[in-house]
């Protein structure tokens, strides 16, 4: 895929199911897994029951509605013998789960060295809980079918690897207090959202900071971003509302989203006080 120049704008065409440029992935790796299929005289259910996945499951994948695991494609490729002709695809099939809007930032997600993210609606996907994405992707109008939010709540939780990756990132988060005072999916939904920013907020490359309410001067009034600093230097904005996304690389207009972070960052409270307000927080829901 190309790096970005300049500026690059996204949209996610109707919003359901793999959009546009995934779909199209995706049924080229589906005829590649049924040709390997047909090639080893395997009917779908003892292909399935080989695999451990249903003959429904099977045949949503060769018709390329649904996104396969990594671990169904490394299956597949060893029980069809097909020389690692479907675990080539797994990059490509592995970024047709998300949005189309999306796809770059994923990609640059998994190499930054360093995340800064701003956040004004809602909790940032890395560190959502499962129940708090269903209540999010449940709340998008028109309304997604559940596979779609199954995808997307998989695809989600996928990206929270970065947590467990080494060299482990720099990661930093200003979240508006709006965000965590606003319950979505109910107070027991939003409990389980605070312990999990309390736990994440622990980690020694994860700082969370809450942007005050009552902040008469906060530089982060245009809006949320995300910052992405990748081994070498390079610096990227991803700018994302309504389903549509901008990835901003001029070195001069990124400079001027940093330095506005930096501002944001001084306004918000630092993180022992975020923690500690986050705390306080969940005495009271």
């Amino acid at each position: 895929m190309a790096e970005p120049a300049g500026r690059v704008d996204e949209t996610s065409g109707d919003g359901d199911g793999p959009e546009a440029g995934g779909s199209g992935v995706l049924r080229v790796f589906g005829r590649q897994l049924k040709r390997f299929r047909v090639r080893a005289g395997l009917e779908r259910p003892e292909f399935g029951s080989l695999t451990g996945y249903s003959v429904s499951t099977i045949a949503a994948y060769e018709q390329g509605r649904r996104v396969p695991p990594p671990r169904f494609i490394d299956q597949a490729d060893e029980v069809l013998d097909a020389g690692g002709v479907l675990q080539e695809m797994k990059e490509e099939v592995a970024r047709a789960q998300y949005p189309a809007f999306f796809r770059d930032a994923a990609r640059l997600e998994s190499e930054a060295v360093e995340l800064w993210v701003y956040a004004t609606q809602a909790v940032p996907g890395l560190l959502q809980t499962e129940e708090y994405m269903r209540a999010v992707f449940g709340m998008w109008r028109p309304l997604l079918d559940e596979e779609t939010v199954e995808q997307r709540v998989a695809a989600r939780l996928a990206r929270q690897h970065v947590f467990e990756r080494r060299p482990a990132p720099l990661l930093s988060f200003v979240i508006d207090e709006a965000v965590v005072r606003r319950p979505l999916g109910g107070r027991s939904v939003m409990r389980g959202q605070l312990e999990q920013l309390m736990l994440v907020g622990a980690f020694r490359n994860v700082e969370i900071q809450i942007m005050p309410l009552d902040r008469e001067d906060n530089a982060g009034v245009d809006g949320p971003f995300t910052l992405l600093y990748r081994a070498g230097g390079d610096q990227v904005a991803y700018l994302e509302a309504q389903g549509r996304s901008t990835m901003v690389s001029d070195r001069r207009e990124v400079q001027g989203i940093a330095s506005r972070y930096g501002i944001i960052r001084a306004q918000a409270l630092d993180p022992r006080e975020s923690s500690a307000f986050v705390e306080k927080l969940l005495g009271e829901v």
